[in-house]
């Protein structure tokens, strides 16, 4: 649950169901009653038709919170801050780092670095979309070294240049245009 749409979500099937939040955090919700088995399974079928998940496990939540955390962080915050990722998510969750990126590693298949790039990747081409922001701006709004780190990051994943990519999105509306 990151956004506040998902939180309104999850927070309306829960009172269907006669329960009261107490609190609703990333990735957590308390109710005041005991949760019967049926409600259990009730709410879970209810959050698939949105497209959410009822973690029950210890590390699929401890993992369903870094990917939160991440991609809050990435997707909006207007600035990332300034410190080390792993610093960051092993403060905000309480676990020393290296627990937590063997956890996120084992289940998810790739590492916790490997998700931060696909996320801020995925950042850049929303902000190359979006045409507010040159490439240097959003080399230095996402925390990259230099800009050429961040072409270089940019073609590793998607296999293009930035600024191929963003000679394509310029063609496709061009054409767009043309119908």
């Amino acid at each position: 649950m990151v956004s506040l749409r998902c939180k309104l979500v999850v927070k309306q099937e829960i009172q269907k169901l006669g329960l009261h939040c107490v609190n609703l955090d990333l990735g957590t919700v308390e109710v005041l009653e005991k949760m019967t088995d049926s409600q259990r399974e009730q709410l879970s079928e209810n959050l698939m038709k949105y497209g959410l998940e009822l973690l029950d496990d210890k590390r699929n939540i401890i993992i369903s919170k870094i990917k939160g955390l991440i991609i809050e962080m990435i997707h909006y915050s207007d600035e990332i801050p300034k410190v080390n990722f792993s610093d960051y998510l092993s403060e905000k969750l309480g676990y020393d780092y290296t627990y937590l990126s063997n956890t996120f590693s084992e289940i998810q298949g790739i590492t916790i670095q490997q998700f931060i790039i696909i996320h801020k990747i995925e950042r850049v081409k929303e902000l190359l979309l979006y045409d507010e922001l040159n490439l240097t701006e959003i080399s230095y709004k996402l925390q990259y070294s230099s800009v050429a780190h961040l072409s270089s990051q940019f073609k590793k994943v998607t296999g293009l240049s930035p600024s191929f990519f963003k000679k394509l999105k310029n063609k496709r509306l061009r054409n767009l245009e043309d119908l």
